[in-house]
């Protein structure tokens, strides 16, 4: 396969340069906006809108969320939060899920136009040891799709990333997506939805839930339960 020219590669830099400058203007004028103190002061008015206009209150929810996600904003915590305040757990959670799965995919599509075509390419004709971890990598996509969801080893948006860089496939990347965070969406929404005790009483949420054993046990046999076909390969290449 010929290799890009490059004026097509910095073509192809223009939708990451953009995303990039667009992300910190964004950052700046809602740097207090996207907050729990933010939320705290305008829990009223939420409510007030949420029960005026649910429809228009959920997809202005998702479509903020998809925002946030999308340009690695910080704010998605609160984000998730503010989904099981205003709806509960059920449905705020889907449509938590549904806000990150939209924005990941975003920036996953960005990062895949902008360098993650050129770098897999590279990576499939290089040698030696780079050549051998993106084999490892090809070779057991789906496990380390969802390790990276279930047990955050990287920051969210580096897992939004990395599978673009590497040439992962865009259905594998939103299925792992939509499923991984299920477990860490289900708890961080649970939390928002007990937020209207937490206001009444000017605390703080506690999100040291996230480290109980009852908690993160589970998290961790679906961690063991995602790298168990990597294992089960390795020991099958194993010479008898």
């Amino acid at each position: 396969m010929a290799e890009a020219s490059p004026s097509t590669q910095r073509k192809h830099l223009v939708p990451l340069l953009v995303l990039l400058c667009a992300a910190l203007a964004l950052a700046y004028v809602f740097r207090d906006a996207l907050s729990y103190e933010a939320l705290s002061e305008n829990r009223l008015r939420l409510i007030a809108l949420r029960d005026a206009h649910y429809a228009l209150t959920v997809l202005g929810f998702v479509a903020a969320y998809t925002v946030i996600v999308g340009f690695s904003l910080p704010g998605a915590t609160v984000a998730t939060l503010t989904g099981g305040f205003l709806f509960g757990t059920f449905p705020g959670v889907i449509f938590n899920i549904t806000g990150a799965t939209f924005g990941a995919s975003f920036l996953f599509l960005a990062a895949r136009w902008g360098l993650g075509g050129w770098l897999a390419s590279k990576l499939d004709a290089s040698e030696g040891r780079i050549h051998k971890i993106k084999q490892g990598i090809d070779e057991n996509q789906w496990s380390m799709l969802f390790l990276m969801r279930f047990m955050p080893v990287v920051p969210f948006f580096v897992a939004n990333l990395l599978p673009a860089l590497f040439g992962v496939a865009f259905h594998r990347f939103v299925i792992s997506t939509a499923l991984g965070i299920i477990p860490g969406a289900l708890i961080l929404t649970s939390v928002g939805a007990g937020l209207g005790e937490v206001f009444d009483q000017g605390g703080r949420p506690d999100l040291s839930v996230l480290f109980e054993p009852k908690i993160l046990l589970p998290i961790l046999g679906l961690c063991l339960l995602s790298i168990a076909p990597m294992v089960i390969k390795a020991r099958g290449k194993e010479p008898l």
